[in-house]
C-alpha cells in the first residue's frame, strides 16, 4: 500500500532501525513503549485484519511467530513475553497493517478497561 507507514519501513523508503529481519517480517522497537522492552513484529505482506488474511499471509504470520522463541537472547524473552494484536479502532489499532506487539523484560499485570 503506497501510504502505509509499515510498508514504507519494510521497503526501506523510510529508514528504520530493524532489530531483526527475515523473509516474513521485520521487528522494530515501538516508539511509545508500554514495557521495558516493546517491539513490533510487522509481517511483510499488507493486510489490516486477521479476518482478511489469505492462506499465504497466514503462513507468513505463522512463520514469523515461530521465529520469536529463537530470538529470546536478542529480544530479552528469556523470562516470557506478551503478544498483543489490536484489531480495529476500539482496541487501539493506529496503523492499518497487521503487526504484533511483543512486550517483555518486566513483570506485567492485567488491568481490564
Amino acid at each position: 500500500m503506497e501510504n502505509c507507514l509499515f510498508c514504507k519501513f519494510i521497503s526501506g523508503e523510510i529508514p528504520v532501525t530493524k532489530v531483526y529481519e527475515d523473509e516474513n517480517c521485520i521487528i522494530i522497537r515501538d516508539i511509545e513503549p508500554k514495557a521495558k522492552n516493546h517491539y513490533l513484529l510487522i509481517v511483510k505482506s499488507h493486510f489490516k485484519y486477521l479476518a482478511e488474511m489469505t492462506s499465504e499471509q497466514a503462513e507468513m504470520l505463522k512463520k514469523a511467530l515461530q521465529t520469536l522463541p529463537t530470538l529470546k537472547d536478542l529480544l530479552g524473552l528469556e523470562n516470557g513475553y506478551r503478544l498483543v494484536i489490536n484489531q480495529g479502532d476500539d482496541p487501539g489499532q493506529t496503523i492499518p497493517h497487521l503487526h504484533v506487539h511483543v512486550l517483555c523484560g518486566q513483570k506485567m499485570g492485567w488491568t481490564p478497561a
